[in-house]
């Protein structure tokens, strides 16, 4: 029996219905074209990139497909956003599968404050008391609190609000999630995060989308560099020196 079959969110491929043609830009995301010709989820699914690679946009398109706020929040909250919907959510097909656990959050960390403030408009208490707490500690008290069971969690880049500790109660959340049959999908530059266990690991990059181990992801492979010898990096940002660009070993 395929171990997917209960998740709420199977797979994706192209909508036999999207439009003809995808916007330039777009067209030249690999990952894009990766997503589009088919892609399969398990219970925890970590993107992970360089920025521009295209992870958050993957995410972002996703979310809009299952019916999600594309400025973040659940399905049940109907809100206007500045932004447009993303385009590529309209060439998204969802495979859904038969989850007893129903429903869903997005949390796009840019713009948590819009959500935050939707609240307070709306005259949710709970709005008011995330606006006493740090970026950071709303992350973590929204995720724990109400949203916590819900089947499925889309996360993009969460850490930028986190401190080393409670990126480390999120990576317990997750854990916890996992092992209670819950789904979470989630885009991050983080090592701590990428570390779920268990977690499908899909390298976003030029090549498309690629599936890695924790151990010999480009960024894990940087950062416990950086961390071992420091001025191995800085110091290229003298003026004798070129700067390497992301992702180029040396």
């Amino acid at each position: 029996m395929d171990s997917r079959v209960d998740l709420p969110l199977r797979s994706v491929t192209k909508h036999a219905h999207s439009p003809p043609e995808l916007s330039p830009w777009l067209r030249e995301l690999p990952a894009v074209h990766d997503f589009l010709d088919g892609f399969e989820f398990e219970r925890t699914t970590v993107f992970v990139g360089e920025n521009g690679s295209g992870k958050s946009t993957l995410i972002e398109a996703l979310a809009t497909a299952l019916d999600l706020p594309h400025g973040g929040g659940t399905g049940w909250e109907v809100r206007d956003h500045a932004e447009e919907v993303p385009e590529l959510s309209e060439h998204v097909q969802i495979v859904r599968g038969a989850a007893s656990k129903r429903g869903a959050f997005f949390l796009r960390a840019e713009t948590m404050h819009e959500n935050m403030a939707y609240l307070m408009e709306i005259g949710a208490m709970r709005g008011h008391h995330y606006s006493q707490q740090s970026h950071g500690e709303m992350f973590i008290e929204m995720l724990s609190g109400k949203f916590m069971d819900l089947g499925l969690w889309v996360l993009d880049e969460p850490e930028s609000a986190l401190s080393f500790t409670a990126s480390l109660t999120l990576l317990q959340l997750i854990r916890e999630r996992d092992r209670a049959g819950l789904q979470t999908i989630m885009a991050t530059h983080s090592p701590v995060l990428a570390r779920a266990e268990g977690a499908k690991l899909v390298e976003v990059g030029e090549w498309g989308l690629r599936e890695s181990t924790w151990d010999r992801l480009d960024m894990v492979d940087h950062w416990r560099r950086f961390l071992q010898e420091p001025q191995r990096y800085l110091r290229y940002f003298d003026d004798d020196c070129p700067v390497r660009r992301p992702g180029q070993r040396g």
